[in-house]
């Protein structure tokens, strides 16, 4: 006999009230079974409708056919259709109190038809059988901000083209992961974010204008396929992120907008329901269902299909009520400020749900302003979050790179900035999706110089990125020198793997990838001073800089020495904090990466000597663009025994936006 659903008064109540964190297994199409006869119950939120008929491909869209009553509180509709099978097309069909007819696609349908059909599809998530106890053991009772995480952005329809001649190209979830585990594996990353995933209309909003939150896009296959793919993803050691996006929703008139004939899903304000610079609808927060709807959302991803994370897309639009508009766009809130009181408390909800059950979940904000307390938790005041984008970092960073090498000292504090607040949050260093379209060029090609300079340039600003506090992300096609801007409409330039420089790309953030995961220096303590120290942050005149990180234990500290200039720095000494042998294990300007050529030792043995207000220095001929990489030991974690000051080098400004030393080298 198998298992009939229904909605219970409890499930009404625990959903009026926005705490029923399953109501996914309710509200929806499911497989059901009543007097002996199997078919599917359909249930729908649409309080103000004066009649809801379900039609699809069962009952050849007949609008009389399957009336759904409503529930004795009022809110939902139901009703059970027999011989209704999987993969069957279906719509809510929702009449208003004024006779207006409404084709309404299913806001909690687990699969949809391929656009630009829009109708949903009925199916059934209980079958696949998941194989992954292994990665869950591997992460269990492990404090995710003391780990690894190097994650690749992606976006299937574009990361590579199918060669079948088909108008899209695109490759199933299924042969995506084969495909795609390879790479990740052979790269070193820790995870895979994906965007576009949950289903959406128009390829070109990326995956940021949802109309089905429940369900993975039918472009690359069938929500078993895609739970095959986080399936492989985790039984070789890889981590799922997904893109999560409950700041808007697109205004479709299949999709939530005006679901009922009445706003449920929005605001009915526009100043408070409608982003004017996007053309979407904002979630009204103040209705504890559709909260719910969000949350029990999250979960759902979670439960369904073994996620890992969500990164949060565009948190700072829902936290201020003024995002993007003008005066007489927004209201303010009862205490006459932009802050959405609501909004804080969803996140505080969410988060407390998400993580309080699902401690190993990452939850990631995408937060663009200074708002404080982003990963402090709900209890100390703050959102909740496991991490937030390090935007300030990223912009930043990407405004130095792109600089004539001349003008990069008038702009050297740029680059040691982020340290400075780095302790006030648990950052993730973003170099992302949106870093590499609308004229904003691909990563290699925002570097100045010459074809050869703008690789250099590239290899040394990932290794500042690398060695810097906080974790990584980087979007797909910038491991290897992307040279075009990213489009959803073709593949990666993988031919470009048959240039030297490009190859090289590849291989070194490889390695860089291959030392950050070796060395629990570079990542276990991200969000404090004990886990980094500059040597020098001030040499701005020879746009050089140089830290290093610290490992708890004391063993395997690694040193960062980068060159940010096309001119060789003979005799360049770093001043150390150890007596002992730097091993290089790391050099941007090996020809094997595309470099010049180096003449950097592979060991070299601190000096006595005061240099950068240290006790010991080493000296390397620092080549042009050049990013050295040692590691090195604190002896038995002993004190080490104070030198005797040889005299002291020259000094130069004192001013610095952080914790550096000052220096003291010679030119």
């Amino acid at each position: 006999m198998g298992q009939k659903v229904f909605i219970s008064e409890a499930d009404e109540y625990l959903f009026g009230q926005g705490t029923h964190y399953e109501i996914y297994e309710k509200l929806g199409a499911h497989p059901s079974e009543e007097n002996g006869k199997k078919g599917y119950f359909f249930a729908v939120w649409a309080p103000n409708a004066a009649d809801v008929h379900v039609i699809g491909s069962f009952n050849n869209w007949d609008e009389t056919a399957h009336q759904l009553k409503r529930t004795k509180a009022g809110n939902i509709w139901t009703g059970f259709i027999p011989g209704v099978g999987i993969g069957q097309l279906y719509k809510y069909l929702i009449t208003t109190p004024e006779g207006k007819k409404l084709y309404k696609a299913d806001p909690y349908a687990n699969f949809a038809e391929l656009r630009p059909g829009n109708a949903s599809r009925t199916t059934d998530l209980s079958g696949f059988k998941w194989s992954d106890s292994k990665w869950y053991e591997s992460i269990k009772g492990k404090e995710i901000t003391r780990q690894p995480l190097a994650i690749y952005e992606c976006h299937i329809g574009s990361w590579m083209k199918h060669p079948d001649g088909t108008e899209d190209g695109f490759y199933t979830y299924r042969q995506f992961a084969d495909r795609i585990v390879e790479y990740l594996k052979e790269m070193k990353y820790t995870h895979i974010e994906l965007i576009g995933i949950a289903e959406h209309p128009f390829d070109g909003s990326w995956g940021y204008q949802v109309t089905g939150y429940y369900a993975p896009t039918a472009r690359y296959g069938e929500p078993s396929d895609f739970m095959y793919l986080v399936n492989k993803l985790h039984k070789n050691n890889i981590g799922v992120i997904l893109d999560w996006v409950p700041a808007h929703f697109a205004t479709d008139e299949f999709g939530l907008a005006c679901f009922d004939g009445q706003c449920i899903y929005e605001h009915p304000d526009p100043r408070k329901g409608e982003h004017p610079d996007w053309g979407t609808k904002i979630f009204n927060l103040e209705k504890p269902e559709v909260k719910n709807f969000l949350i029990a959302n999250a979960l759902f991803w979670i439960r369904k299909f073994h996620v890992d994370g969500l990164r949060v897309d565009a948190v700072a639009s829902m936290l201020y009520l003024d995002y993007g508009k003008k005066d007489g766009q927004w209201i303010p809130n009862k205490y006459g400020e932009n802050k959405n009181l609501e909004a804080i408390e969803f996140f505080k909800h969410l988060n407390s749900v998400v993580r309080g059950t699902y401690p190993e979940v990452l939850t990631i904000a995408e937060e663009s302003t200074a708002w404080p307390k982003v990963t402090a938790p709900p209890e100390e005041g703050g959102l909740g979050f496991s991490y937030k984008w390090n935007m300030g970092w990223m912009h930043d960073f990407c405004e130095y790179m792109k600089l004539d090498p001349y003008f990069r000292q008038g702009a050297h504090y740029m680059m040691t900035f982020a340290m400075s607040y780095n302790s006030s949050e648990k950052y993730i260093l973003p170099l992302s999706h949106d870093e590499v379209v609308h004229l904003k060029c691909s990563m290699v090609e925002k570097m100045p110089g010459y074809k050869v300079d703008k690789y250099a340039n590239l290899r040394a600003g990932y290794t500042y990125m690398f060695g810097h506090s906080g974790k990584k992300l980087l979007f797909m096609g910038q491991d290897f020198g992307q040279e075009r801007e990213w489009s959803e409409k073709r593949e990666l330039d993988w031919f470009l793997l048959e240039n030297e420089l490009n190859r090289g790309m590849k291989d070194y953030v490889g390695e860089l990838l291959k030392i950050y995961r070796k060395y629990p220096a570079l990542y276990e303590v991200d969000d404090d001073w004990g886990g980094f120290e500059w040597i020098n942050a001030d040499d701005k005149e020879r746009s050089t800089y140089s830290f290093y990180r610290r490992a708890i234990d004391g063993r395997d500290n690694i040193l960062f020495v980068i060159n940010m200039t096309p001119v060789e720095r003979k005799g360049f000494m770093v001043g150390v904090p150890f007596a002992g042998t730097y091993t290089k294990i790391l050099d941007s300007a090996e020809k094997k990466y595309g470099g010049c050529g180096s003449n950097v030792e592979l060991k070299i043995e601190a000096v006595p000597g005061l240099c950068d207000y240290k006790d010991y220095s080493i000296t390397l001929d620092l080549p042009p663009y050049g990013a050295e990489v040692f590691v090195f030991q604190n002896p038995e974690l002993e004190p080490v025994k104070k030198a005797p000051a040889k005299k002291v080098v020259r000094k130069t400004s004192t001013k610095t936006t952080t914790k550096a030393a000052k220096t003291t080298k010679k030119k």
